[in-house]
């Protein structure tokens, strides 16, 4: 998505001119806030494409932030965090992450994981709606509905939900969920990718998380969403 509008949140300067500078080079429009407040006023405000959200705000707490955007705001936020422990990564992505990077990060490593995020959210081809069980996909609108009621999904829930959807009935592997959801990147090491989001999926699409009758899991192989509940 060339011309794609990021915004940045960071309280950085540094950090925000070494973003803008490259973000632009590549043909990115760019925005800036130096505070949580300012940023989720400035996303209310210009609805970017994609957000990068740093987690050490000087006004509120970074994961706070995020769970603001997210009730509102579908655009893939990524996540700058100082916190190199998985615990930290799973607990922004509970909370509505699309993807993160630990600081110090290489700009080459940002680069990828801003284009993985919009090719989630780029221009869609016309398809077809899926019905499956309670579950109603609107694949050309990105519209998933669950007994007629709209549900709220973020760009990854979304693809992940339309890869398991397109292949109803069959086992999907982590691989190929791992390079159908989240590209060509080297995300073999990050399965827990996928048990996260699907986690969250079943949270939004099961009557019962704990119990899953739509999601359900293929021990040690991977997942399969069933055709027919």
């Amino acid at each position: 998505m060339v011309g794609a509008k990021i915004l940045i949140i960071d309280d950085e300067a540094p950090i925000r001119k070494l973003l803008r500078v490259t973000l632009e080079a590549h043909g990115y429009t760019t925005l800036e806030a130096v505070s949580g407040q300012n940023g989720i006023l400035k996303a209310t405000m210009e609805r970017p494409d994609l957000i990068i959200l740093d987690l050490g705000l000087p006004d509120m707490d970074g994961v706070e932030a995020l769970s603001q955007l997210r009730e509102w705001c579908f655009a893939p936020i990524i996540v700058l965090t100082v916190r190199d422990d998985e615990a930290g990564k799973v607990f922004a992505l509970d909370h509505g992450a699309d993807d993160y990077v630990t600081k110090p990060f290489g700009m080459g490593e940002l680069m990828a994981r801003i284009r993985v995020a919009l090719r989630h959210v780029g221009n869609q081809a016309d398809e077809p709606v899926l019905v499956i069980g309670s579950l109603t996909i609107d694949l050309a609108r990105r519209i998933v509905e669950k007994n007629g009621e709209p549900i709220r999904l973020t760009p990854i829930e979304y693809d992940l939900l339309k890869t398991l959807a397109t292949n109803a009935g069959r086992v999907m592997t982590h691989r190929q969920l791992l390079q159908q959801v989240w590209g060509e990147q080297n995300y073999e090491t990050a399965s827990h990718y996928i048990r996260i989001y699907v986690g969250h999926l079943r949270k939004k699409i099961e009557d019962d998380p704990n119990r899953p009758q739509l999601l359900t899991t293929e021990p040690g192989v991977g997942y399969r969403l069933i055709a027919h509940s």
